[in-house]
């Protein structure tokens, strides 16, 4: 039997959702996201939001910025040049500054203590517990290390399913609970894995001409899986 012919998939983008609406909590988050919640009666102007990559860390940030006027920009661009402007800020979100590539310690030291002096509301984000960031300058990471914290942990498996669901229906795509259930057993405990699985199962999908099934699931994560074994660790 000739094989049916697969279809050219345009790779078009899906943004993602960073509306308020769009954040599903679960045990892992809830903490997190009452800290956000909790603006601005915080008790000190800096709060330090943590967790693995994909659990939702930006997504959060991008809640607090569209509540607070905040301007959100990478550690790595805070540099000496931009500091007066970003002191004239009333609220600013720093994301990724466990990132040690071109991280200005000393300019990020400075945007902390005008934090404090002007009463600038900010959210720095990273991976992880702030001593894991390599962070060299001692009274940056003491500051950093003294500020509240709020720390997300990877999503359960309800969670997970319900952001599979949600997923799936931001592409206008309908799927039997099955293949929910396949991907919630076998995926990564992460919303960034999820989001690109779901992806990569629409092109296939697309490609092929067909429903997304159980078996379709299985067989992607299994390739997914093998091809990270041929890539082997980084």
């Amino acid at each position: 039997m000739p094989e049916t012919p697969r279809q050219l998939a345009l790779d078009l983008p899906v943004d993602p959702r960073f509306g308020a609406e769009d954040f599903l909590v679960g045990p892992g988050n809830e903490e997190a996201y009452a800290a956000i919640e909790a603006w601005p009666d915080w008790p000190d102007p800096v709060l330090v939001l943590t967790g693995p990559p994909g659990s939702g860390k930006s997504h959060l940030a991008a809640i607090w910025a569209a509540r607070a006027g905040a301007a959100t920009l990478p550690a790595c661009a805070v540099t000496p040049a931009v500091i007066p402007a970003l002191a004239g800020q009333a609220a600013l979100v720093i994301e990724d500054a466990d990132r040690p590539a071109g991280r200005d310690e000393a300019a990020l030291f400075h945007l902390l203590n005008l934090a404090r002096e002007r009463g600038l509301s900010l959210v720095v984000t990273g991976s992880g517990p702030v001593e894991g960031w390599g962070i060299g300058t001692a009274d940056l990471r003491s500051r950093l290390r003294l500020a509240p914290g709020a720390a997300i942990a990877p999503p359960d498996e309800s969670l997970l399913r319900a952001v599979l669901v949600k997923l799936f229906v931001d592409r206008q795509i309908v799927v039997d609970t099955s293949v929910i259930d396949a991907l919630a057993l076998r995926l990564d405990r992460s919303l960034g894995r999820a989001r690109d699985v779901v992806a990569i199962l629409d092109r296939e999908g697309l490609s092929r001409g067909r429903r997304i099934t159980r078996p379709l699931a299985l067989a992607t994560l299994a390739a997914l899986e093998r091809e990270g074994e041929e890539a082997g660790p980084e």
